[in-house]
């Protein structure tokens, strides 16, 4: 595969952002439903405050293939933290894509945004996904049971965190 570039989302990448998010295995793993539209996309870059919202892409051969994004609390007293989100395009998946995003954010986090925790939800069986924040020092906080409603049942998911190194 060739070398996955990392930038900041624009909103011109709303349809990319849609051809992601549409696909059965990139919804099935989000809160997203499973029919967006571009248009729906597109507000919603719009809508984002480069003071909370730090939204990257991943591109290969100039095609976006994964979005993550760090949305800071808006809140005084939760400033220095931020949620965490993930997406990668379904033939992307397992090739490093991930990793690079985790990366990025992670540094953005640590050197640019003064985030002390960063913080997640993910579905207790997306193994591939635990693994990988695993690997970046996130840690098992709890479980919350019966969290979403997809694919016909309701299902659990995981809070996982990670305290910056060196914070504590």
């Amino acid at each position: 595969m060739a070398e996955v570039r990392i930038r900041m989302a624009r909103v011109g990448d709303a349809e990319a952002f849609c051809e992601i998010m549409t696909q059965p295995a990139v919804y099935v793993g989000t809160l997203q439903l499973p029919h967006q539209t571009p248009e729906a996309w597109r507000k919603r870059l719009e809508g984002n405050d480069p003071n909370f919202d730090y939204q990257l892409v991943a591109e290969v051969d100039g095609k976006v293939v994964g979005l993550a994004g760090i949305f800071r609390g808006r809140r005084p007293r939760v400033l220095h933290l931020g949620d965490l989100g993930i997406s990668v395009h379904e033939a992307y998946q397992g090739k490093g894509v991930g990793r690079a995003l985790m990366a990025a954010l992670l540094d953005a986090a640590d050197n640019w945004l003064n985030l002390v925790r960063v913080e997640l939800e993910v579905y207790a069986d997306n193994e591939r996904a635990i693994k990988l924040y695993e690997s970046f020092g996130f840690q098992h906080e709890g479980r919350k049971r019966m969290h979403a409603f997809r694919g016909g049942q309701y299902v659990d998911s995981l809070v996982m965190g990670r305290i910056r190194p060196g914070a504590q």
